[in-house]
């Protein structure tokens, strides 16, 4: 069965810290719509895998502790992956909100 969800609306102005919504969980996936606006997130940890698919283009950099930033440049469409236990903040430098679709695999 396939299950539509509707976007949650934009995430509203203030810190720069990112918004998550959940937008759909079962036993083998948690699906997060994800904001990050201008500016660094808290630095955080995934606890699962995932896959990101990003739905606006963008510049975000990830610092990991104990490694070199990581500037990456996304376009619509891009997909990325990162290992479970991940500790990182992430950067928006550009001028404009970021939207990504995270993909948790359970």
């Amino acid at each position: 069965m396939l299950l539509r969800h509707k976007p949650p609306p934009p995430p509203a102005a203030g810190g720069p810290e990112s918004a998550r919504k959940v937008v759909l969980e079962n036993a083998r996936v948690r699906v997060k719509d994800v904001t990050f606006p201008p500016g660094a997130s808290p630095i955080h940890t995934h606890e699962l895998a995932h896959v990101g698919v990003i739905l606006t283009p963008g510049t975000l950099v990830f610092t990991e502790p104990g490694k070199p930033a990581e500037t990456v440049t996304f376009d619509v469409g891009s997909v990325g992956f990162r290992e479970a236990h991940v500790t990182h903040q992430v950067t928006n430098p550009g001028p404009n909100p970021m939207r990504v679709i995270e993909v948790e695999l359970k």
